[in-house]
């Protein structure tokens, strides 16, 4: 089984990648938060997930460890595939995951695409008191606080909860000592632009 690849981006969309690893191409399906990681790159190195079919073998690609092994717990669970996995992860983090499956959050995940109550209601009962184990992201910090926080705010005054958090994840990328506060008070000025 592959489980990592390093190699020159021949090409990148934000769902696939083509990789070129010593003049083999690997098509490797990738999440869309992977994608914004490496877009800007020319070589990536990937976690990998080998499925295998008996009529396929199809290659799913991680920028982190935690985002691999947090794709594998919800392939676990009954009725989730790999393809629902990768969009699921495509849209909430693998932190803003853990944080809605220990806290019972369904409407978070639902707000994903691709996913049910019913599927989110059995990912909460069956991965709760597994998620802990996901390495690299386990600890809920108190920036991670304080961005659930700023993304809860800015969907209340009614900004697009995708948007939100990418824009909170950059003023905490540049400003990791940010107050609540501030933080409001910056996404609002980045919107105001």
């Amino acid at each position: 089984m592959i489980g990592h690849l390093s190699g020159k981006i021949i090409s990148a969309k934000p769902t696939k990648i083509l990789l070129d690893v010593n003049g083999v191409g690997y098509s490797v399906n990738i999440t869309i938060s992977t994608f914004e990681k490496i877009s800007d790159l020319d070589t990536a190195s990937l976690f990998i997930y080998t499925n295998v079919k008996e009529d396929s073998i199809t290659l799913f690609g991680f920028f982190t460890d935690a985002e691999k092994e947090m794709f594998e717990l919800l392939i676990s669970v009954n009725g989730v595939g790999p393809k629902t996995a990768q969009s699921l992860l495509s849209g909430i983090s693998v932190q803003d995951l853990k944080s809605a499956i220990k806290t019972s959050d369904v409407s978070r995940i639902i707000a994903a695409p691709g996913i049910g109550r019913k599927t989110a209601e059995r990912l909460v009962l069956e991965l709760r008191s597994k998620v802990d184990n996901i390495s690299g992201e386990g600890i809920f910090s108190e920036a991670h606080s304080v961005n659930s926080e700023a993304v809860a705010a800015l969907t209340t005054l009614g900004y697009n909860q995708k948007i939100a958090e990418n824009v909170v994840r950059n003023i905490l990328t540049s400003a990791p000592d940010v107050t609540l506060e501030d933080l409001i008070r910056k996404a609002l000025a980045h919107f105001s632009q």
